[in-house]
C-alpha cells in the first residue's frame, strides 16, 4: 500500500503535473493571445491617432495655403511649410506602423499618392499667386480636381480608420474572452500548486506590464489628440446624438463666442439657426459625413460671421454612431475680401470705358463690361487671349513704341486704331499703366480705352468745314477780279450785237457771249464758296424737282442705266431756290451716271424724316427738327476710303482732264448748307455710293412763279456810276446812254461824294461798286444817306452778298446787282428802282 502511494502520488503527480502542464500550456497560450491582442489594440490606437494627425497636418497645410491666397501675407507660408513637412513625417510613421500588413500598405501607398498630388496642387496655387496670377490660382482652388483630391484623402483615411476600429473592436472582444479563460485557468492552477500560481503571477505580471505600456501609449495618443484639439486654429466640437455639445475647444470659443462652461450640454447654436436648411440639420444629426459646407451664422454678441462646417460620425465599440465631430472654420475675412473684389469688379463693369488687364506676355486676365460693349468680345471669349492678336488686324508700330515708353515711364497714353469682334475699325484713346508687385517688379499692364471713333469723325467734319472756308476765301478774291474782267466784256458784246446786224458778226458775237456767260457761270460757282448761295426762295415741293430730273435722265442718260424712284405721297414742302436745288440734284445724278460706265441702277428716293438730338450730335450742320431727305444711290465703282473726306473740296476731282472741274459736289454741298441742310455720304468700292441730302421742311403751300414784263428804256434820268474799274465804268456808261439815260462816272467813293454834292438834285440813282480802294462802298453809302436820306442806290459787287450789304448799309440800298451782269439785267434793275 505504502509502495502504491508513491506510485499514486507519482501517478497523481504526473497526472497533476500533466494537468498542470496542460493547464499551464492552455493558460500560457491564452495569456500569450491576450498579450498579442493587447499589443494589436495599442497598435490600432496608434494607427488611428497617426491617421487623424496626418489628416490634420494636411488640413493645416491647406489652411496656410488658403490664408496666403486670400491675404497675400507670406506669414501664412510658415505654417504651410511646417504642416507640409509634418505631413510627410506622418506618412513615414504610418508606413512603419503597417509594415507587416500588406493590405494597409496598399492603402497607405494610395493615400501617399493622393496626399502628394494634393500637396503638389497646393504648391501650384502658391506658385501661381507668387507669379501674380490670382485668377488662375483661384480657379485651381475652386476646381473639382482640388476638392476631389481632398475628398479622396478623407475617404482613404476614413476607410482605414473604419477598418482599424473594426479590428480594435474584434481584438477587445478577444481580449475579454482571453482574460476570462486566463482567470479560470489561473484559479485551477492556484488550487493545484504554488508553482502554477507563481507561473500565473509571472504571466499576469508580464501581462499587466504590457497592458500598462499599452495604456500609457493610449494615454499619450489621447494626450496628443487633446493637444491637437486644444491648439487647433479650427473650431472642433463633439456632439451627442441629440445635438448637445460634449466637446468645445478654444478655437470654437473664439469663433462662436460662447465659452466652455456656457456651451457644454447645450445645443450647438449653428444647428438652431433658423436660416439653416432643415434637411441639412437632419443629415448632420444622423451622423452623415459632410465636408466644407459654407454657412452664415451668428456669434454670441449677434455679429454675423461666415463659417465652413465639416462633420464626421463618432462611433462606439460596436460601431454604432454615438455622436458628430464637427470642424468649424471662420471664413469671414475671406468672404469680406471676396465681397470687396466683387464690389470693385462691379464698379469696373459700370464704367463706360473699356478696362482690361494683360500680363507682360499680353495675355488678357481681366475684361470688364465696357470692353465687352466696345469690342463685342465677351469676357469668357477674351480671357487668356493675346491682346495684340485680338484687337489688331495686323502688327502695329505704335504698340511696340508705346511698350518702350511704358517700360521707361511706367505709363503711356495715346490714340490707337483697333478692330472689334466683327472686324470693324475703331479708334480709341488709350491709357496704359504698368502694375508692379510688392518687390517693385513689373507684373501686368492696366489698360483703359475710350472709344473716340465718332469724335474723330466729327473732328474730320470740322476740319473739312474749315478747309472749305479757307478755300472759299481764296476763291472769293479770284472770283471778284474775274467778275470785274467779265462784266465789261459781256456788256460790250451786247452793245456790239445791236450795232452789227450781219449774220457773220452776230454768229461771232453770239459765240463770244456764250463763252463769256460760260466763264461767268464758272466764276459764279467759285464765288459761291466765298459769299454763300443766294437767289429767289419760294415754298416748293421736292417732288416737282425730282420729276424734272427724272425726265432729263430718261431723255439723255444711257439706256444701260435703270432709273428707280420712290417718292413719298405726303412729302413735306421746303423753302428754297428752285434753280439752285435743281443744280444740286443734277450734279448728284451726273456723278452717279459717270460712276456707272457699264450701266447699273440709279435710284432716287424722297421721304420725310425727323432729326433727333442723338442724330444732330453726329452731324455738325444738323439741328433737331423736320427734314425732307432726298437720296441718290448708284451701283457704280464707289469711292475709295482715302479720298471720301475730300470729295466736297472745290477743284478736287478724280475725273480726267477736261471731263470735270471739281466744282460739282462742292457747289452742291454749298447750296445745301445755305438752305440750312446737310449731306451724308455712304460708299463702298465696287458696290456703289449713296448721297442723302437733308433739307429743312417748312409749312405752307407751293409758291407759283410769275413771269416778268418787258423792260423799258430810260427817260433821260441822270445816273451816277461809281466803280474803280475803268472798263466797267465805260461800258456801263455806253450801255445806259444807248437806252436813253444820262451818265456821270466816278472812280472811287471820294470822287462820287464830290460829284453828288454838286448835282444831288439831278441824280436819280447811284450805281455803286462795293469793293473800291480809298473809300469802300459801305462807307460811301452811309455818307450819301447822311447827305440825302432819300437817295436811291443800286449796290454792285462781285463778292459781297445781298444779306451782307443789307446788314452793313441798312435800308438805304434799294437793289443789288451781282457781277457780271448783262445790259438787260442792269436796265431792269434801274427801271424797278426809278419807278
Amino acid at each position: 500500500m505504502l509502495g502504491c502511494v508513491p506510485k499514486r502520488l507519482t501517478a497523481g503527480f504526473f497526472v497533476v503535473l500533466a494537468f498542470v502542464l496542460g493547464n499551464a500550456a492552455i493558460s500560457y497560450r491564452s495569456t500569450h493571445k491576450l498579450i498579442t491582442n493587447e499589443q494589436a489594440i495599442a497598435h490600432s490606437h496608434q494607427v488611428i491617432a497617426e491617421l487623424e494627425t496626418t489628416l490634420s497636418r494636411l488640413k493645416d497645410a491647406e489652411s496656410g495655403q488658403r490664408g496666403y491666397l486670400l491675404t497675400g501675407d507670406t506669414q501664412y507660408l510658415a505654417p504651410y511649410v511646417l504642416a507640409r513637412t509634418q505631413t510627410q513625417a506622418q506618412l513615414a510613421k504610418l508606413k512603419q506602423l503597417i509594415a507587416t500588413n500588406p493590405g494597409q500598405q496598399q492603402q497607405v501607398a494610395l493615400l501617399e499618392q493622393k496626399m502628394t498630388a494634393k500637396l503638389e496642387e497646393l504648391e501650384r496655387t502658391i506658385d501661381l499667386e507668387q507669379k501674380n496670377n490670382f485668377n488662375a490660382a483661384r480657379n485651381l482652388v475652386l476646381s473639382v480636381e482640388g476638392r476631389q483630391l481632398m475628398n479622396d484623402v478623407r475617404q482613404i483615411i476614413g476607410e482605414m480608420e473604419k477598418n482599424e476600429r473594426l479590428r480594435l473592436q474584434q481584438r477587445a472582444q478577444q481580449s475579454q474572452i482571453g482574460f476570462r479563460d486566463e482567470t479560470v485557468t489561473s484559479s485551477i492552477a492556484t488550487l493545484l500548486n504554488v508553482a502554477l500560481l507563481m507561473l500565473l503571477y509571472y504571466l499576469m505580471h508580464r501581462y499587466i506590464k504590457q497592458r500598462q505600456q499599452a495604456e500609457k501609449s493610449l494615454r499619450e495618443a489621447n494626450q496628443t489628440l487633446e493637444t491637437l484639439i486644444q491648439s487647433s486654429p479650427l473650431g472642433i466640437v463633439a456632439l451627442t446624438p441629440s445635438g448637445k455639445v460634449s466637446l468645445w475647444n478654444p478655437a470654437a470659443e473664439r469663433i462662436i463666442g460662447w465659452n466652455n462652461r456656457e456651451i457644454i450640454n447645450q445645443c450647438l447654436p449653428i444647428l438652431d439657426n433658423h436660416q439653416l436648411d432643415p434637411h441639412l440639420r437632419e443629415r448632420i444629426l444622423q451622423g452623415e459625413a459632410i465636408y466644407d459646407i459654407e454657412l452664415r451664422s451668428y456669434k454670441k454678441d449677434g455679429q454675423a460671421i461666415a463659417i465652413s462646417l465639416s462633420t464626421a460620425p463618432l462611433r462606439d465599440a460596436t460601431n454604432q454612431i454615438n455622436g458628430i465631430m464637427a470642424v468649424i472654420a471662420d471664413i469671414s475675412d475671406r468672404y469680406a475680401a471676396e465681397q470687396i473684389i466683387r464690389e470693385q469688379a462691379a464698379l469696373l463693369d459700370i464704367a463706360t470705358d473699356a478696362i482690361f488687364v494683360q500680363d507682360l506676355k499680353k495675355r488678357i486676365s481681366f475684361w470688364n463690361k465696357g470692353a465687352e460693349r466696345l469690342y463685342g468680345w465677351l469676357a469668357q471669349e477674351a480671357l487668356g487671349k493675346n491682346a495684340d492678336e485680338l484687337l489688331h488686324a495686323e502688327p502695329v508700330l505704335e504698340i511696340s513704341v508705346s511698350q518702350e515708353k511704358l517700360n521707361t515711364h511706367s505709363e503711356w497714353q495715346g490714340e490707337l486704331r483697333q478692330v472689334d469682334k466683327n472686324g470693324k475699325q475703331i479708334i480709341v484713346a488709350s491709357r496704359w499703366t504698368l502694375v508692379r508687385d510688392a518687390q517693385g517688379n513689373p507684373k501686368s499692364i492696366l489698360v483703359v480705352n475710350t472709344g473716340i471713333t465718332e469724335k474723330k469723325k466729327l473732328e474730320a467734319q470740322l476740319l473739312r468745314i474749315q478747309r472749305m472756308e479757307s478755300i472759299g476765301t481764296l476763291a472769293g478774291g479770284i472770283a471778284h477780279d474775274l467778275n470785274n474782267v467779265l462784266t465789261p466784256i459781256l456788256m460790250s458784246v451786247q452793245l456790239l450785237q445791236m450795232k452789227f446786224s450781219d449774220s457773220q458778226s452776230q454768229n461771232l458775237l453770239n459765240s463770244l457771249e456764250n463763252n463769256v456767260k460760260r466763264g461767268a457761270a464758272l466764276v459764279k460757282q467759285v464765288l459761291s464758296f466765298a459769299r454763300g448761295f443766294e437767289g429767289d426762295r419760294i415754298t416748293l415741293q421736292a417732288r416737282h424737282l425730282i420729276s424734272e430730273i427724272t425726265h432729263l435722265i430718261q431723255e439723255t442718260f444711257p439706256k444701260s442705266i435703270e432709273l428707280v424712284t420712290d417718292i413719298s405721297a405726303n412729302l413735306w414742302a421746303i423753302f428754297g431756290d428752285t434753280t439752285q436745288l435743281h443744280q444740286v440734284l443734277m450734279n448728284l445724278v451726273v456723278n452717279a451716271r459717270d460712276a456707272m460706265p457699264n450701266g447699273g441702277i440709279l435710284s432716287i428716293q424722297a421721304k420725310n424724316v425727323i432729326i433727333d438730338e442723338q442724330c444732330a450730335q453726329m452731324n455738325l450742320e444738323a439741328t433737331v427738327g423736320c427734314y425732307v431727305a432726298i437720296t441718290v444711290t448708284d451701283t457704280g465703282v464707289g469711292i475709295p476710303p482715302e479720298i471720301i473726306e475730300r470729295i466736297f473740296e472745290p477743284f478736287f476731282t478724280t475725273k480726267e482732264i477736261g471731263k470735270g472741274t471739281g466744282l460739282g459736289l462742292a457747289t452742291a454741298i454749298g447750296i445745301v448748307k445755305n438752305h440750312g441742310g446737310f449731306v451724308n455720304v455712304y460708299s463702298e468700292v465696287s458696290k456703289g455710293s449713296q448721297f442723302i441730302v437733308y433739307l429743312p421742311a417748312t409749312e405752307g403751300t407751293e409758291t407759283q412763279t410769275i413771269q416778268e414784263g418787258e423792260i423799258l428804256s430810260g427817260n433821260s434820268e441822270l445816273i451816277l456810276v461809281v466803280d474803280d474799274e475803268t472798263g466797267i465804268r465805260e461800258v456801263t456808261k455806253l450801255s445806259l446812254e444807248t437806252y436813253n439815260y444820262r451818265v456821270l462816272t466816278a472812280s472811287n467813293g471820294v470822287e462820287a461824294l464830290a460829284i453828288y454834292t454838286k448835282r444831288q438834285n439831278e441824280i436819280s440813282v447811284v450805281l455803286l461798286d462795293m469793293m473800291m480802294p480809298s473809300m469802300d462802298g459801305a462807307i460811301t453809302i452811309m455818307t450819301l444817306q447822311k447827305m440825302n436820306p432819300l437817295v436811291k442806290i443800286i449796290a454792285i459787287s462781285g463778292l459781297i452778298s445781298n444779306e451782307k450789304i443789307a446788314a452793313t448799309t441798312g435800308s438805304g440800298v434799294q437793289a443789288f446787282l451781282p457781277k457780271p451782269y448783262t445790259a438787260k439785267e442792269l436796265l431792269e434793275t434801274l427801271h424797278s428802282v426809278i419807278k
